[in-house]
């Protein structure tokens, strides 16, 4: 039975929130079918947070790249000059000693949720998932925002974090959860940023098939 949570679990306060972007490398380009869709929605969703430096709301963004020496840098079309750091692994989760230590000098200890996304979902994501819901941290996986070589893998594993209490969100969810209200100073130059419909991600449909 999942532990019944709060509902501070199911708001996004911008100081203390952290976008984990997971692995979106040039090599994953001709293996991940979805992936140009995924690069569209993940462009709408970080826009809005990297003007400025991070950012209309403040929110930091961390990168990491698996293996980058064979499997390339991020992938060109995602701006990421604007993130707080990158960080190249070789463990799956992105949860390398690094990262723990970026996270303690941005929020003096650990950021209260952590929006993830990313590449792949049933592995690296997963795996991120599980190390930040063991620390304590809510997790918020953008649903349409991550992918995997075969979608079944992709809603599989969504289902399972699911089930250990991550929030499944879309791209448009979590920038409308962060604003919180019409008259948040920055809605304008945000809502014109997300009138177009986000790229069909086909989830939950290869289960169905």
């Amino acid at each position: 039975m999942s532990k019944v949570r709060g509902p501070a679990l199911y708001r996004l306060v911008p100081s203390k929130t952290l976008f984990m972007l997971c692995d979106v490398q040039e090599k994953f380009k001709p293996a991940i079918p979805l992936l140009s869709s995924l690069i569209e929605n993940t462009t709408k969703l970080h826009i809005p947070f990297q003007l400025a430096g991070g950012k209309i709301l403040q929110v930091p963004l961390l990168v990491t790249e698996q293996y980058p020496e064979r499997l390339g840098n991020t992938v060109c079309e995602l701006d990421i000059g604007h993130a707080c750091a990158k960080v190249s692994k070789t463990r799956f989760s992105m949860l390398v000693e690094p990262v723990r230590k970026i996270m303690t000098d941005i929020f003096g200890g650990k950021p209260k949720t952590a929006v993830l996304f990313g590449l792949e979902t049933h592995v690296c994501v997963e795996q991120t998932a599980f190390d930040l819901v063991n620390d304590g941290i809510d997790v918020w996986l953008v649903a349409d925002c991550c992918a995997s070589r075969l979608n079944q893998d992709r809603d599989l594993a969504l289902e399972r974090l699911r089930h250990i209490g991550c929030n499944i969100a879309t791209s448009e969810s979590v920038i409308f959860n962060l604003l919180g209200d019409k008259n948040n100073k920055s809605f304008k130059e945000i809502a014109s940023l997300v009138k177009k419909i986000s790229a069909d991600m086909q989830l939950a449909r290869a289960s169905k098939n």
